[in-house]
């Protein structure tokens, strides 16, 4: 069966719905998106090794050549949740319009897929002295247990890599760390006609709130990378839970957050101001608090600007190396003694909200550059001799 055209790729892979996410109610498997890359590039001649990293959680390893070195092309499969009725449309059926093909991973990031495989369809006829290894991860919005599979492994897998995210096709050779983290209070329930009969959980996190502003205030005084367009760290609460009635002094309350720390920053350091701040509030609310990392740090990530990698993808996009403020799989591959490079098509701006969309205007760009990579390390590249 023939390989469909690049817009239905699209379309089939957007219709796919592979969320992941902290929260078990909307977490979902990527098994669908996986099934249908292994169909498409086994159909070109790839050798695809499906891993199951959790229960309904699957990583692609799809190789096509063999010998050492060669190319990487790495993205993940899943997306972050959605708020259908902010949407234009059905943010799984994609959609046309203004020049644009919006859709849920339409740039974050399940369409590069798509690229690659309209970048090397048109190659394989020729002979590759080095392979071309696929990589689909699972799970890189949330736990990122994709990647640390494949860091674990110890497998090497190739000379360089490239990571598909938003960057607008610019190469991206430095990010930040990530942490996310979870800070569960437990108090007493009690009628709120009397304070005196309970112990508030959601008064205890409100202190816990100012604390955590305070440290990033701090932080943010103390850090500073110019490099970055966000120079700062960052630090973000992002949900909240607690209570049950307005009537009841709520017993229980979850905050979950992240960090962003940049380049020299160590988590386990951030983590102990953080349990300092907690102590005192815990003792004056007469409150318990537990504070834990809901997934181990990432850290953050630096290729050197003088890699054989960095130079190649600045000649091809014409576009100097730099930094973001966001999260990739990068130093997991890194760690594999893989020459790695975040570069993708599409805007990091309209991730994660609402008519999430890919410019038209930057299809042809990245197949073309795609193609170039592929044509230099998996077939012009000579073998090295032993």
């Amino acid at each position: 069966m023939p390989i469909p055209a690049l817009k239905q790729q699209f379309k089939a892979l957007l219709a796919e719905s592979s969320v992941s996410c902290t929260q078990p109610q909307l977490d979902q498997s990527n098994a669908g998106v996986i099934t249908q890359l292994s169909s498409w590039l086994g159909d070109l001649g790839f050798r695809c090794e499906t891993q199951e990293i959790l229960p309904g959680k699957y990583n692609l390893i799809a190789t096509y050549g063999s010998g050492p070195g060669g190319l990487v092309l790495s993205g993940h499969t899943d997306t972050v949740p959605y708020d259908e009725p902010l949407w234009t449309g059905d943010p799984l059926t994609l959609r046309e319009a203004d020049d644009r093909w919006y859709g849920l991973g339409s740039c974050d990031m399940k369409g590069f897929f798509a690229l690659v495989i309209e970048a090397v369809r048109t190659l394989i006829d020729q002979p590759f002295r080095h392979p071309l290894i696929i990589l689909a991860t699972c799970d890189e919005e949330c736990s990122m247990d994709g990647a640390r599979a494949i860091a674990e492994a110890g497998r090497p897998l190739g000379r360089a890599a490239v990571i598909g995210e938003p960057t607008s096709l610019r190469p991206i050779r430095m990010h930040k760390g990530i942490m996310m983290e979870r800070i569960d209070i437990l108090g007493q329930s009690g009628h709120s006609s009397d304070p005196s009969l309970g112990r508030s959980a959601m008064e205890a996190m409100h202190a816990v709130m100012g604390e955590l502003m305070a440290l990033r205030q701090q932080w943010q005084h103390e850090h500073h990378n110019p490099f970055f367009n966000v120079p700062q760290p960052t630090l973000n609460l992002g949900c909240i839970h607690g209570g049950d009635n307005p009537n009841r002094i709520c017993g229980q309350c979850a905050l979950e957050f992240d960090l962003r720390p940049l380049p020299g920053m160590q988590a386990d350091e951030l983590r102990n101001l953080i349990k300092g701040r907690l102590r005192p509030i815990a003792e004056r609310h007469a409150v318990k608090i537990d504070y834990q990392p809901l997934f181990p740090a990432v850290p953050p990530f630096e290729q050197s600007a003088t890699s054989e990698l960095v130079r190649i993808a600045e000649q091809l996009t014409g576009c100097e190396a730099q930094a973001v403020a966001f999260g990739t799989e990068a130093p997991y591959l890194q760690q594999l003694g893989i020459e790695t490079l975040v570069m993708g098509p599409g805007n990091i701006a309209c991730a994660h909200q609402p008519d999430e969309h890919l410019e038209l205007s930057q299809i042809e760009p990245t197949v073309k550059v795609l193609r170039q990579l592929i044509h230099h390390y998996c077939i012009t590249l000579p073998i090295a001799k032993e």
